[in-house]
Order: C-alpha cells, then sequence, then structure tokens
C-alpha cells in the first residue's frame, strides 16, 4: 500500500523553490500571454478582477491596463514586490496581497474574473485549487487560465527536470493543467462552461547555452535541480536540456526559437 503524499511538505519545498533564482527574469518575457488572456476574457473596465499565483504580475498589470480593480496573490511575497514596481512605474493601483492559491482569504463570489498564467497549475493539491478558484469567481463571471500543457516544450522539460530529481510518489504533474479532460472534470459538475484554444508561446534566446544558463540562474525549478544535483548528474541533465532544445529550435544555426504549446482558459460559471 503507497504512502499518501505529504502535500504540505511538497509545498513547502515548492515555495523554496520559487523564491529562488527571480522568476521575474523569467517572467517579464511572457507578458504577451496575460496580454491575450485578458482579452480572450474579455475584461471590463471596474471589474473586480484576482491574479492567483500571479509571480511577478503579468495578467495582474494586463487587467489593471483595462481598468479593472486588480487583486494580486502570490504565496510568494518577494515575487509580488517585482509586480509592485512594475505597477507603480505604470502608475497602476492594484492591490497586493500575500495568499496561498489552495486557500484564497476571500468570500464566495467576489470576483468578475479570476486570472492565472502559469501559476495555479504548479499547486501541490490541485483539485483544492481548482475549487478555490471556482468559489471565489462569481455567477456569469470567468477563470481564465494559460497553462502549459504535457505535449509542449515546457511540458517536456518538466518532464526531463523529473527524469534527473524525480518527484515524491503521488505528486500530480503541473502539466494536467494543460489537458482537456482535466479541466472539465474539475468544472463541469460546478456548472461551469470550459472553452481551451491551443496556443504557441515562442522562447527566443541565443542559443541553447543561453537558455539553460539564464533558466538555470533565475527559473526556480531549473535552479534548484541544478544546484541539488551532483556535477555528473548537473551535467547530464544540461546534454537532456540541450537535445530537447536543439531539436525543438525552428531557427537552425542563426538563433534558438522554440515554441511550446499551452492551453488559453475561459470557463464561464453560469
Amino acid at each position: 500500500m503507497s504512502t499518501p503524499i505529504d502535500l504540505n511538505a511538497l509545498k513547502t519545498r515548492q515555495m523554496a523553490a520559487w523564491a529562488s533564482g527571480d522568476y521575474a527574469v523569467i517572467g517579464t518575457t511572457l507578458q504577451i500571454v496575460g496580454e491575450q488572456l485578458a482579452e480572450a476574457c474579455d475584461l471590463l473596465c471596474d471589474e473586480q478582477v484576482l491574479d492567483v499565483a500571479a509571480g511577478n504580475g503579468n495578467a495582474t498589470l494586463a487587467a489593471a491596463r483595462r481598468g479593472c480593480l486588480v487583486t494580486s496573490t502570490d504565496y510568494v511575497g518577494a515575487l509580488l514586490e517585482r509586480g509592485q514596481e512594475r505597477a507603480k512605474a505604470e502608475r497602476l493601483n492594484v492591490t497586493f496581497q500575500v495568499a496561498d492559491a489552495e486557500a484564497l482569504p476571500f468570500a464566495d463570489a467576489s470576483f468578475d474574473a479570476v486570472l492565472s498564467t502559469f501559476g495555479v497549475m504548479f499547486t501541490p493539491d490541485q483539485p483544492k485549487a481548482a475549487a478555490e478558484l471556482a468559489r471565489v469567481c462569481r455567477p456569469g463571471g470567468r477563470i481564465g487560465m494559460a497553462n502549459w500543457t504535457p505535449e509542449g516544450f515546457v511540458g517536456q522539460m518538466f518532464k526531463t527536470l523529473g527524469k534527473h530529481m524525480p518527484p515524491p510518489p503521488g505528486a500530480q504533474p503541473p502539466s494536467q493543467w494543460g489537458t482537456e479532460a482535466w479541466l472539465h472534470s474539475q468544472f463541469d459538475e460546478r456548472d461551469f462552461v470550459v472553452q481551451v484554444t491551443r496556443k504557441l508561446f515562442t522562447f527566443r534566446y541565443r542559443d541553447a547555452a543561453h537558455f539553460i544558463d539564464t533558466f538555470r540562474s533565475w527559473y526556480g525549478p531549473v535552479h534548484k535541480a541544478f544546484a541539488a544535483l551532483p556535477p555528473d548528474g548537473a551535467k547530464a541533465l544540461e546534454q537532456d536540456m540541450t537535445e530537447l532544445l536543439n531539436r525543438l529550435n525552428r531557427a537552425g544555426d542563426k538563433s534558438m526559437v522554440v515554441p511550446s504549446e499551452y492551453l488559453e482558459v475561459v470557463i464561464t460559471r453560469r
């Protein structure tokens, strides 16, 4: 009989991973995804919007730029500080609050739109996080997400990381949020309508080595994996990541251009 996974211990590990490096260096390159998600959700001026697992605030800024009343949340306070700096620079009025996606400190049906770009998908207790998104969304409101798919580059990158640093037995892959079947399993019975569009975000770097160096320095999960591995293990991980990047690179020798599939999700509450 398998031992139940300790979700609290996993969350503690994940918090340490996301607090390491500086995700904002990577996050700012993904801004276009937040802008497109804001349009897909058809955000309206003065709507109450919650950004969950906001990181450095891509969806937060996109919503605020459209005149929404935004509350930006993450369980890593240092990331919210990055979002706060960005909002201040643009003279945007945003509320920033440390909060756990699995236990949102807001009343039922508080928000017209609940957003998350590559954020809530990394929660340890995935059904609990899905229930929280649904709980705080008003009737007629929508949940908007961008989630990496298992088949896309980022999904494959996490499989590569898992090969060298296996997750705890029983842990669910974050890319589960990038499958239509799982989204329907979580939201259909809660009287939501799930709409999904497959999209691509393109990573653009000088070459595979440039990508790996950047992610090894700044992207928490990759940073922690390299730091935890012995020299031989780190070299093997680097080789596998290089092979993956070179295989998916569509720019040849000129540069590194790697498309990564994600689901743009708009879930409307009846």
